[in-house]
């Protein structure tokens, strides 16, 4: 959306808190109090402009911004959910899913076509504006059925956005055939460039100066969004690896031949197939313990919760049941398939855990001993 937040209208948003979200009374007063009396002036030096009354819009960079954002535009779910697709809302950002069989792509589209044309006219009636030069479309199947993706444009508002081969959601690069090759490209790009530029100051910093700022710099970039790329190929994993063993050759000041073993077992540092198991299982740990958004905790079942299995042994175990899935490619890559078989690999005095701190401290040293056990007797 174009200037989402400054174009909110007062009286439209406190009509719907009083209406969809049943707040009145004191609260509604609260809310008319902390919108209204605001003014805002712009300097230039030591010149100053006459304050104006703000009319529209919440202040940015407060707590309650983006929330009363998301209370204001809330009925775009539903408006959405009427056309049988799936929306997902981030601040300003509306994102639409929906799905089909290869031959009815184009019946899919003209459903699309006419969900964002909904879209479009209740933001205008609310006093938003879709920004269609930022709206992107992206068709997703599996490698061989890419010839089978439509390349006609889809009418967003007054212009037309044609598909797109990747995109960029919240920092992580999807591809069209699911193959994370450009997230794992620019995130190994990235990477290094930090490493270029850690290497000239190497000399000039301590050792556990030059490890925080690795950490801090390169292993945050690394472990970003590393659970969408479980079940990739070792070649891409592999890529990604070697940015872990250049990060530990940099703080150690080691030879590019150097074993790479005994420096990741120095710095306690998982490699990066574990690191991506790692991520899962915190996500599997915050849906067990209702931690997790409920879109995530919904696609994830017991095996005590069968009714086969209520008076078996299988009764009191914390397992997870795995999804049957048709296409290992793809299917077994799904966060229910993944998460569920990192989630049974565990041991149950981990599983059982009652403090997600403990969890993830038994998780690490489990895996670390595990990792290293099997990389010495290689």
């Amino acid at each position: 959306m174009s200037a989402a937040l400054d174009t909110i209208d007062y009286a439209t948003l406190l009509r719907r808190l009083d209406v969809s979200f049943c707040l009145g009374g004191s609260a509604i007063n609260w809310f008319a109090s902390y919108l209204s009396g605001r003014t805002q002036f712009v300097r230039c030096g030591r010149n100053r402009s006459k304050p104006a009354l703000v009319l529209y819009g919440v202040p940015q960079g407060s707590v309650l911004g983006p929330i009363l954002f998301l209370l204001y535009s809330a009925d775009l779910l539903r408006l959405i959910k009427i056309r049988n697709f799936h929306p997902h809302l981030y601040a300003d950002d509306v994102q639409i899913y929906g799905f089909c069989r290869p031959g009815a792509c184009g019946e899919l589209q003209n459903h699309l076509t006419e969900c964002v044309s909904d879209v479009a006219t209740s933001m205008r009636s609310n006093r938003l504006q879709l920004h269609a030069t930022k709206t992107e479309v992206l068709w997703c199947s599996s490698a061989r059925r890419q010839h089978q993706i439509p390349s006609t444009p889809i009418t967003v508002g007054a212009a037309t956005v044609l598909p797109v081969r990747s995109v960029r959601d919240l920092g992580i690069y999807i591809d069209s055939d699911l193959s994370m090759l450009t997230h794992v490209t620019k995130t190994v790009s990235s990477c290094f460039a930090v490493l270029r530029q850690l290497r000239s100051i190497r000399r000039s910093v301590t050792l556990p100066v030059m490890q925080s700022l690795v950490v801090a710099l390169v292993l945050t970039r690394l472990d970003y969004g590393c659970a969408t790329l479980t079940g990739l190929p070792n070649q891409l994993l592999d890529r990604l690896q070697s940015v872990l063993n250049a990060a530990a050759r940099l703080i150690y000041s080691a030879r590019k031949f150097d074993h790479i073993t005994p420096l990741l077992r120095d710095l306690h540092w998982l490699r990066v197939p574990e690191r991506i198991a790692y991520r899962l299982a915190v996500f599997v740990y915050r849906c067990q313990h209702g931690l997790a958004p409920s879109y995530l905790s919904a696609e994830l079942s017991r095996v005590s919760d069968m009714d086969a299995r209520q008076r078996l042994r299988a009764s009191s175990t914390t397992a997870l049941i795995v999804p049957w899935t048709q296409h290992s490619t793809i299917g077994d890559r799904a966060f229910p398939v993944a998460a569920a078989r990192v989630w049974n690999s565990l041991t149950s005095a981990v599983t059982s855990l009652l403090s997600l701190k403990a969890f993830k401290w038994n998780f690490k040293s489990e895996t670390f001993t595990r990792s290293h056990i099997s990389a010495d007797n290689v």
